[in-house]
């Protein structure tokens, strides 16, 4: 099971316990409720309403987004950085077990 920390947009801090390898960070913060994860297309990269930005320590684990995410974030550039990711875009793994993440005000 994978553990993820959680700051969601009104500030608060949650640990998330029993992520599976086979979910998406974006269905694991759905599941727990996280606030600030609209996930309107439902994981299909088309809306950035699961924007988070990956703590420093973990952006090399969480790899770099490919061109279609890349292209969702441009268009969310008024509050993407250079740690942004799209949540539905993350595979949860044993890797990330820890990972860390801020959810963006949009």
């Amino acid at each position: 099971m994978v553990q993820v920390t959680f700051v969601d947009v009104n500030g608060v801090e949650r640990r998330v316990d029993g992520g599976s390898e086979d979910q998406s960070l974006m269905e694991l913060a759905k599941a727990n409720g996280i606030d600030g994860i609209a996930a309107d297309c439902g994981g299909a990269c088309s809306c950035a309403t699961c924007l988070v930005h990956i703590d420093p320590d973990w952006t090399e684990r969480t790899g770099q987004p490919d061109d279609i995410e890349f292209a969702m974030l441009d268009m969310v550039a008024d509050v993407a950085t250079a740690s942004s990711r799209l949540a539905c875009q993350i595979r949860l793994s044993g890797a990330l077990d820890g990972l860390r993440v801020v959810v963006a005000q949009q």
